[in-house]
């Protein structure tokens, strides 16, 4: 369990880097905002990598339980409708909260010095969505019978990579550019995956 101080470095450290990147970011005022001195950090986290890294960790877990809940919470809507209602949801995510924020920013943009290390971090991450979205199409499946094939993980992979491909869309050229390419893709994304025309 994480101390309670050690939770607030954490809370905190993640509006700072998120708002600032990685360079940007400042262990004083990081600390000055949780109430403590600059040197107190060291008690709880090795110094400002380990902090980046544990703060990448924490948003990412978070984050895994927040699209669980996105998916369990539109388990009444039709499959293609919460499917495709993930993106909306997303958008608002990345606008309203600074979790994804910075996920995104560390995703996209990592310490060069780290990158390694973030790769260990979001190829897990990416694989725990891909397993959660192939349980989800067969759970779906099963009572809508509505999907092309019964190669649920061929399926979840080609939605995540299609995910992705927006999302890249939305980092680089913002979210009219993101509903751009969302709208053109998902028709035919969906067609693909479902028995209908």
């Amino acid at each position: 369990m994480i101390h309670l101080k050690a939770q607030q470095l954490l809370q905190t450290s993640i509006h700072h880097f998120a708002a600032h990147g990685y360079e940007g970011a400042s262990l004083q005022e990081i600390a000055t905002e949780v109430g403590i001195k600059k040197p107190s950090i060291y008690a709880h986290y090795k110094g400002k990598d380990d902090l980046f890294l544990q703060a990448t960790t924490y948003a990412l877990q978070e984050q895994k339980r927040r699209f669980a809940t996105y998916f369990t919470s539109t388990r009444q809507q039709p499959l293609e409708q919460s499917l495709h209602g993930f993106f909306d949801w997303f958008i608002s995510e990345q606008q309203d909260d600074i979790l994804m924020r910075f996920i995104l920013r560390a995703a996209y943009f990592p310490p060069e010095k780290l990158e390694q290390e973030m790769t260990d971090r979001f190829n897990p991450f990416f694989d725990s969505l891909h397993d959660l979205l192939t349980r989800l199409l067969r759970e779906r499946d099963r009572t809508e019978q509505i999907l092309y094939s019964t190669d649920y993980k061929s399926a979840a992979l080609a939605y995540l990579t299609v995910a992705e491909g927006t999302l890249t869309e939305l980092v680089y050229n913002g979210v009219d550019a993101f509903h751009a390419r969302q709208q053109a893709v998902w028709p035919i994304v969906w067609r693909g995956m479902s028995k209908t025309i």
